[in-house]
């Protein structure tokens, strides 16, 4: 499934670290029902005033993740190893910047490649993937999007690109959505060191 990844493109919340983002909490705390796509509805809010409400409201919880992430089990190990092969690294998030920066800062991810919610479309939109592909001058079908949502999935569909679900208790029924799937970064590690 990943002949010819030639660079990977991560998801950073639930993929390479875990900020215990509690997203019904969030709507919760909005006054939104759960399960509600928090972007999305934000985007149609008009009012400035509830628009900087429940930004604000976000903004809170994703900085409280970013100030409590801890990596996913052997993430760093993972990429770690890929740098040192020279492969081409990227992370692409629906976070904001602020806090993805912090994040990356407090945890040193050796990433330099990072789009934010502020840098382009927000997934499922390819914007972001098809981006980083002109940057690393290679076409899609040499590059793999590492996540653990659907809205990865789909980002890499739309993008013609290739994808790998990182599995939890939560996200198995949308294993049949993916190129590809894992349950430990070890796994994912080993299916790469073959293409490098």
């Amino acid at each position: 499934m990943l002949d010819g990844i030639k660079a990977v493109v991560f998801d950073l919340d639930g993929t390479l670290v875990d900020s215990a983002l509690d997203f019904g909490h969030i709507c919760d705390d909005i006054g939104w029902p759960r399960g509600t796509a928090l972007l999305e509805q934000l985007a149609l809010i008009d009012d400035s005033h509830e628009h900087q409400r429940v930004s604000q409201i976000i903004c809170r919880h994703e900085m409280y993740g970013a100030q409590n992430a801890t990596w996913m089990p052997g993430a760093l190990e993972c990429l770690t190893e890929l740098s040192s092969a020279g492969i081409p690294l990227a992370i692409l998030t629906r976070n904001m910047r602020l806090a993805t920066q912090l994040t990356i800062a407090r945890l040193q991810i050796p990433i330099q490649h990072v789009l934010t919610r502020e840098d382009c479309a927000a997934k499922p939109d390819p914007q972001g993937l098809l981006h980083l592909s002109a940057q690393f001058a290679l076409p899609v079908e040499n590059m793999v999007y590492v996540g653990d949502y659907l809205f990865d999935l789909q980002t890499a569909a739309n993008a013609g690109m290739r994808s790998c679900l990182y599995l939890n208790e939560h996200n198995t029924h949308f294993a049949a959505q993916a190129s590809w799937t894992f349950q430990h970064f070890d796994e994912l590690r080993e299916m790469l060191r073959a293409q490098f």
